[in-house]
C-alpha cells in the first residue's frame, strides 16, 4: 500500500474505525472508463460525516434555525488507493482523529465487500459562528463524545 503522510501504521489506523456509512455505487457515478468518477468520493465522505455527526447527536442541533453554530470544511483530501467500479458496495468509515479547540480532523477509510481499503481521506471540520464566521469551541459534551468514540476501538 502506498505511503499516506496522514497514516502512521496502516493496520491499527484501520482498526481504529467503527462508525461506517454503506454506499452503492451508481451508474451516474462512474466515468467513460467504467471507474467510480474521482470527485464521488468526496460526496460519500460528505454523506458518512454527515451520519456519523447524526449518530453523535450534533447534526439535530446544527440544523435547527435558532442555533448559533454551523459546522464547516476547512480542508479535504482523499487518496485513491484501487479502482472502484458501477455497483460496488461500499463501507465508508468516519473516526474522529484529533480535536481541536473548535476543530477535529476527521479521516475516512472506503472499503470494498471483500475487506479491501480503496479510499482514504482526512479532514478538518470547523464549527463556527453563523453570525460572525468565526470558530466556536466544542462544549465539553462534544469533546467528551468526540473523544469517547476515537477510543471505543483503540485496544
Amino acid at each position: 500500500m502506498k505511503n499516506i503522510g496522514y497514516i502512521d501504521e496502516i493496520v491499527s489506523w484501520e482498526k481504529e474505525f467503527e462508525f461506517f456509512y454503506s454506499v452503492k455505487v451508481r451508474f451516474s457515478e462512474t466515468d467513460m472508463f467504467g471507474h467510480l468518477n474521482n470527485t464521488v468520493p468526496f460526496t460519500y465522505f460528505e454523506q458518512a460525516r454527515i451520519e456519523y455527526f447524526k449518530a453523535q447527536g450534533f447534526m439535530q442541533d446544527w440544523v435547527k434555525p435558532q442555533n448559533e453554530t454551523i459546522p464547516v470544511v476547512a480542508d479535504l483530501q482523499c487518496d485513491y488507493l484501487s479502482q472502484v467500479y458501477f455497483d460496488e458496495d461500499l463501507k465508508i468509515y468516519v473516526k474522529a482523529n484529533s480535536i481541536g479547540n473548535s476543530s477535529v480532523d476527521l479521516h475516512y477509510m472506503g472499503k470494498k465487500a471483500d475487506g479491501s481499503i480503496c479510499l482514504a481521506g482526512r479532514g478538518t471540520i470547523v464549527q463556527i459562528s453563523k453570525k460572525t464566521g468565526k470558530g466556536v469551541p466544542w462544549t465539553e459534551d462534544m469533546r467528551d463524545l468526540f473523544a469517547k468514540s476515537k477510543k471505543s476501538v483503540v485496544q
